[in-house]
């Protein structure tokens, strides 16, 4: 410490040494690194003084807990952004005065999800409810009880609970705040907090967390101990990113973050804000985690030829790259010489989020510290390779079926193969397939063009086969290379494609339109699940040969013949599907079918089968096997949408199919027919247009005044016009069901569609509630109508998806006596009646799991997992990591205000109107807070908005308007901002 500096008091060096004394190379890492002259400041300023105004300035406050103490602002004339700078700067000149300019202790509390220094805790919200049920020493059978462990569910209690629906801290609050230790703020410092949270993530058994909270409760009031809870759950959402917040605390601070992902090193480093990073210190370095450039998202909307625009072709070069996206594990590899090393050489492996993976992947070539990859690519690399970076995914391979896994399986495939000392060329195993090369031989290469980079990488990788590749790509020029591309990777079980500029540098933490994703959901227009009847098989290539990969399926002709009539059992060809099969799923048709397929032959084809084509060569698309459709089977099979194809019979085809499901529970003869398929079609092609007019039709039934008291209506046969094609039961019979919206979660369905639905399941239908005591209420939507029924608090109301898991627990179950499934609370109820709240509670054991229904997909059974106790120890099973695997795949920041409008640009009409001009002004400022773009120009390239004064209005500025921008008003920017999401342009767009 120089002469001149300042000492620190007792009470700072007494911090200090609680909080970095562990830690004995700081001072050869960090030699320059601050010392605080005093203590930490209060816990209870990090919320007085920086989170609750922040909320404040946006006026999202959280809705429960008493009017908390908010600072002096400044900010009344300043836009919420400029507010919000100013907010975090007085904090951080607060800190430096009262402090000193050590900043990393509230920095990982601000920001805990880029802490990467601290654990894992392995709390979720349910086992951190089921702590504090403890701590508090409550009945855990009683009101407050089941408020917090059903924190997702609205109204279920009472109106306090309802307005925390979906905020387990404030549901928290709302307990707290009735039995508290303490009134006012405590008095534990923020280097106290930090002190206890590493001991939180330290510990495993429920006791000591139990001991831990206790301390917590016992020197905290409801307020702090609720945004302690947010910062254990890493959810503040305090209405700034961290890049504002890095950006206040040094100009450089993001680009070394995006470098090192080390908060304390950017803390650290750069506290002192006049001295600036020189250009060799703001690259990425070997062996230090960088934040990797990501993928933007396709626009749900739009075609290929749009989305090739955004990769900037030029007059000399308009060739853009097409690659296969790999569902896996993106990873960063490096690789530098150490003579002291087994093998010469060291590796780092790093996940996006930071986790470091060497302990899985391994360290060296050999030896204790060699993993399930390092051991295998020993002559990967070329022998002049003295040091790399590598950036791809890490999948999961087959060697049997010598295809892709799921992602699911990859840390298992990892773990067995750090066993697999002989090298089988067996079973599942992690492979690393390489798409970019960011650092050769001591040069940095991230200002490259991508090009350039590839040709660096293929100069010094020679890869390993199975083990370390070269992720493959094509060079295309025509956006029509792109849809057979992504054909060919969907019929093979793969996600999609990602579409790369060869002229771009790499760009780190950026998603921008140099990389682009192209999913077949993101175009999806299709909805239906469709059951139809495999008619021909085709052979597969590689370790699939001999067996089939892919099938053709057909429609009936006519489902009503009868054995013997010249239709029985004749279909036509419609699609053809590979992608989506399992093993499992292989050999369970195959076991199904074997010894009934029959070699096809060109010139005396059967004629039960039709080809597409022309009269005189119906052979389009032949299969190497057929098969009668009464020995075959019927497999449940989902689309992007329909599309116009001469290659199969009906002239009409799927885009983009994938297998779903083998229908077991079906013969033959109830795959789809043409007629049936029609139907379907036609329902699909109407969904939308009927969602278009539940707006108009809403405001004008809120309008029209009623006179007349509305009748109860039965439906008859002719209420319902949409057909249904799935199978028929008596399952509700007796019961009349009042169903109020269309179906949103898990897919889209229309309310005629469901009407359609239970109808044919023995259901009657009404159009308005009833004290009947058999009436079923459906609604998935909280319109006016719905809101007005939960308000009488008369009736319990499901969700739509009830009625799809009864239906198919009875079909699984094959029942002899049709039984319908008890509610579950977080899955069925859109509303539940409070005196019925523990009798629902009983049909989920303690992790959610029901007793009464089997678990339909992957998403629910990993929720279900992650609420239970963890049993298993540590040396076998790294709780955390698995924890950080599942959040790697959980989903993103869109639930954010600030990135609410993010891959938006809006452009303003011109309006002579000074009332209007106003409030665009401050519209304008809402849409950037929020991520979005705002076009001068009145047009502009990429505009996806148009901000208009009234419907019907059209001005000179739309001339060069893309086609597919929306004409919305100011009130939908406004909502939005009030609702702190994007709301739904439907029900507010004019155009």
């Amino acid at each position: 410490m120089a002469e001149n500096t300042p000492m620190p008091d007792v009470d700072a060096v007494k911090e200090q040494t609680l909080m970095y004394g562990g830690e004995d190379d700081l001072d050869d890492k960090y030699p320059n690194r601050p010392h605080n002259l005093h203590k930490t400041l209060p816990f209870h300023t990090l919320f007085n003084e920086l989170f609750d105004p922040l909320m404040d300035t946006n006026k999202n406050r959280r809705p429960t807990g008493p009017r908390r103490r908010v600072g002096p602002s400044g900010h009344s004339n300043l836009n919420p952004h400029e507010a919000k700078r100013n907010i975090i700067q007085r904090y951080m000149e607060q800190w430096r005065k009262e402090v000193g300019n050590d900043f990393y202790p509230a920095m990982r509390l601000i920001v805990p999800e880029k802490d990467r220094d601290r654990a894992m805790y392995g709390l979720k919200e349910k086992a951190i409810a089921k702590i504090l049920i403890q701590v508090t020493k409550i009945n855990k059978d009683s009101e407050d009880a089941k408020q917090m462990i059903n924190w997702k569910l609205p109204g279920q209690l009472h109106k306090a609970a309802a307005s925390t629906a979906g905020d387990f801290a404030g549901r928290c609050y709302e307990v707290l705040s009735k039995r508290p230790m303490r009134t006012e703020v405590g008095s534990m410092t923020i280097a106290e907090v930090n002190n206890t949270l590493d001991r939180l993530s330290q510990v495993g058994a429920e006791k000591e967390q139990i001991k831990i909270f206790e301390r917590f409760y016992r020197r905290m009031n409801p307020d702090e101990m609720t945004w302690l809870i947010r910062i254990i759950l890493r959810q503040m959402k305090i209405g700034a990113t961290e890049r504002t917040i890095l950006d206040i605390w040094h100009p450089d601070a993001e680009a070394l973050f995006n470098i090192s992902s080390n908060l304390r090193r950017v803390c650290w480093e750069l506290y002192d804000q006049d001295i600036r990073l020189d250009g060799d210190n703001k690259g990425i370095n070997l062996m230090q985690c960088f934040q990797p450039q990501l993928a933007a998202f396709q626009p749900r909307v739009g075609s290929f030829d749009k989305i090739v625009s955004k990769l900037k072709p030029t007059e000399e070069d308009d060739t853009f790259w097409i690659e296969e996206k790999l569902d896996g594990e993106r990873m960063q590899l490096h690789m530098m010489e150490d003579p002291s090393a087994p093998g010469g050489r060291v590796f780092g492996f790093w996940s996006r989020k930071a986790k470091d993976y060497a302990y899985l992947y391994g360290r060296h070539f050999s030896g204790e510290e060699a993993g399930a990859l390092t051991r295998f690519i020993k002559e990967a690399f070329h022998k002049n390779i003295r040091n790399i970076i590598l950036d791809g995914e890490m999948i999961t391979w087959d060697m049997d079926t010598d295809h892709i896994v799921g992602f699911g399986t990859l840390k298992t495939a990892a773990l067995s193969e750090k066993d697999n000392t002989t090298g089988s060329n067996t079973g599942q195993r992690p492979l690393f397939r390489v798409f970019d090369c960011l650092y050769l031989n001591d040069t940095l290469l991230t200002q490259y063009t991508l090009r350039d980079r590839r040709a660096a990488l293929q100069s010094a990788v020679s890869g390993a086969h199975r083990r370390l590749e070269i992720h493959p790509y094509i060079e295309a020029s025509s956006p029509s290379q792109v849809e057979p591309e992504l054909r060919r990777v969907v019929e093979n079980a793969s996600e999609g494609l990602v579409l790369k500029n060869p002229r771009s540098a790499y760009k780190l933490n950026e998603r921008n339109d140099d990389w682009v994703k192209v999913k077949p959901e993101y175009m999806s227009e299709f909805g239906e699940m469709i059951d139809c009847v495999v008619i021909g098989g085709y052979f597969g290539s590689g370790h699939r040969g001999g067996a089939h990969s892919s099938f053709l399926c057909g429609l009936l002709v006519n489902k009503k013949a009868k054995e013997g009539d010249p239709d029985y059992g004749k279909c036509i060809s419609f699609f053809k599907v590979g992608g989506g099969f399992s093993r499992e799923d292989y050999a369970n048709i195959r076991g199904r079918t074997e010894g009934k397929w029959k070699d096809w032959d060109q010139r005396r084809p059967p004629g039960i089968i039709e080809l597409g084509g022309h009269d005189a060569n119906r052979q389009h698309e032949r299969p190497d096997q057929w098969i009668h459709p009464s020995d075959s089977v019927v497999l449940e099979c989902k689309a992007a949408s329909v599309e116009a194809s001469d290659k199969f019979r009906l002239n009409l085809t799927l885009r983009f199919p994938r297998f779903k499901a083998l229908r077991t529970d079906k013969s033959w003869n109830q795959g789809l027919s043409i007629d049936e398929f029609y139907e379907v079609k036609h329902a699909a092609e109407t969904e939308h247009a009927d969602k278009e007019k539940e707006f108009e039709i809403e405001q004008s039934r809120r309008k029209k005044a009623r006179t007349t008291k509305k009748p109860l209506i039965v439906a008859g046969a002719d209420t319902v016009t949409t057909q249904y094609a799935g199978p028929s039961s008596k399952l509700f019979e007796g019961l009349q069901f009042y169903i109020m919206t269309d179906q949103v979660f898990p897919t889209k369905k229309s309310k005629a569609d469901l009407e359609a639905l239970v109808k044919a399941h023995g259901a009657q239908i009404v159009q308005r509630d009833t004290l009947a005591p058999n009436l079923v209420v459906i609604a998935d939507k909280r319109l006016v109508k719905v809101s007005s029924l939960e308000k009488r608090a008369t009736k319990n109301i499901l969700k739509p998806i009830w009625i799809h898991d009864t239906i198919r627990q009875n079909e699984i179950d094959k029942a002899t006596l049709p039984y319908l499934l008890p509610y579950e609370a977080n899955r069925h109820m859109f509303y539940l009646l409070e005196d019925q709240q523990f009798e629902v509670e009983a049909n989920i054991d303690e992790s959610g799991d029901p007793y009464a229904r089997d678990i339909f997909d992957v998403d629910e059974m990993r929720e279900i997992l992650a609420g239970m106790p963890k049993k298993v120890e540590a040396t076998t099973f790294d709780k955390d990591l698995f924890i950080n695997q599942l959040e790697e795949h959980a989903h993103g920041m869109t639930n954010l205000k600030n990135y609410m409008f993010t891959n938006t640009k809006f452009a303003f009409a011109s309006v002579e109107d000074v009332e209007w001009t106003l409030r665009a002004k401050l519209v304008r400022n809402y849409i950037v807070y929020a991520g979005g773009a705002v076009t001068e120009e009145g047009h502009g390239e990429g505009v996806t908005h148009m901000v208009v004064p009234h419907e019907g209005y059209r001005g000179e500025e739309e001339s060069g308007m893309r086609e597919l921008a929306r004409k919305v008003g100011l009130e939908w920017v406004e909502k939005c901002w009030e609702e702190g999401t994007r709301l739904d342009e439907e029900r507010w767009a004019w155009g």
